[in-house]
């Protein structure tokens, strides 16, 4: 154990101050989840990878970094750069919107700063129903400094209390409907995998010997497995961490664990030289917000290639991984068009696509 923690002590005086591999595949990873589950409606792929874990996760690392800076600053940063590509994908998602008769009420305030999720029509679900996390990170960043500070009184018992809110809202008291429920229960379902960031860049997690840690990841992996099967009557008949919230907090809290503990024990890197991961992470915003669209915009799409002997013959037509495929083209797309904004957002010169040269891991 003590030539593992001086080595890991070593590689962290000696990397670079800028851009973290590891967790930039993460990230990447992460994203091609996120759309291959809503390509595919895979109710075991958040088992497989819990993507919004491991997301949270690894802007609670970051945020714990930046609060380095005065808090305001930090906050106002962090703002500014989530805000301007939420408007810019806004403005087209609500102007379709209202061409197809929706009539929004005063809470259209919540698509200027998405505090609670903003309201839409049926018709444009699919493509608005991803706010929810940017809602969350929100709040987890406004919240940021307060929970810092209470992290740092005890960080080990801070990090396992994190998970008692969601068994609260389970077992104890059943959150309100509505946007406020929401909001708490998604906060509540993720507190864990934030705290879990702080507790990478204060250096809990290297200080915590690899026995514990595999014993207490592996009790939260059984426990949320074992809810999310035995519990599927209540969530529509299947196990999909997504509709549950106790077994997405605790399989996330075990599966995240184990990652992010892996980096401290074995020093694991990626490849930090990769141009894909480098567009990934730069345009992650972009990614997350358009490939709802993408993915609707693919149907008809795909639609008008039967129209064409050839495709009709040699395309696999009504493949579902054809529809992916097509979705990442589309997306692709989306991130040449649309991405701009977020080095606008990050006061950076404009690329079309990023990469040039090493990035930093700013605020």
């Amino acid at each position: 154990m003590g030539s593992h923690r001086k080595g890991a002590a070593r590689r962290r005086a000696t990397a670079p101050a800028g851009r973290d591999g590891y967790f930039d595949l993460l990230r990447a990873v992460a994203l091609v989840r996120v759309v291959a589950y809503h390509t595919f409606g895979w109710a075991w792929a958040g088992m497989v990878f819990p993507s919004m874990g491991v997301m949270f996760a690894l802007a609670g690392t970051l945020m714990a970094r930046s609060l380095r800076r005065p808090a305001l600053t930090v906050i106002r940063g962090r703002v500014r750069r989530l805000l301007p590509p939420f408007w810019f994908w806004g403005f087209f998602v609500v102007t379709a919107m209202l061409v197809h008769g929706w009539m929004p009420g005063w809470r259209i305030v919540y698509w200027i700063v998405p505090l609670g999720d903003p309201p839409g029509s049926a018709w444009a679900e699919q493509a608005w129903d991803v706010v929810w996390y940017l809602r969350t990170y929100l709040w987890f960043v406004l919240l940021s400094p307060l929970l810092l500070r209470v992290f740092r009184l005890s960080p080990v018992v801070v990090l396992v209390l994190s998970l008692v809110p969601v068994v609260v809202l389970t077992y104890v008291w059943q959150p309100p409907e509505g946007r406020l429920g929401s909001a708490l229960t998604d906060l509540a379902t993720f507190l864990f995998c934030w705290l879990l960031g702080f507790a990478h860049h204060e250096g809990v997690l290297g200080r915590l010997r690899p026995l514990a840690v595999a014993v207490a990841s592996l009790a939260a992996l059984a426990y949320g497995g074992w809810y999310a099967l035995a519990h599927r009557s209540a969530y529509g008949g299947t196990y999909d961490l997504d509709d549950d919230p106790l077994a997405q907090a605790f399989w996330s809290a075990g599966f995240v664990t184990l990652l992010m503990y892996a980096k401290e024990y074995a020093g694991l890197v990626g490849p930090s030289r990769s141009r894909l991961v480098t567009v990934f992470n730069a345009r992650a915003v972009t990614i997350y917000l358009w490939h709802e669209v993408a993915l609707i915009l693919a149907v008809p799409l795909i639609d008008r290639f039967w129209e064409v002997p050839a495709f009709e013959a040699h395309l696999p037509l009504e493949s579902q991984w054809f529809l992916f495929g097509v979705g990442w083209v589309l997306i692709g797309g989306f991130v040449l068009a649309c991405g701009w904004v977020e080095d606008v957002a990050a006061r950076r010169k404009p690329t079309l696509l990023p990469g040039g040269r090493a990035a930093r891991m700013g605020a």
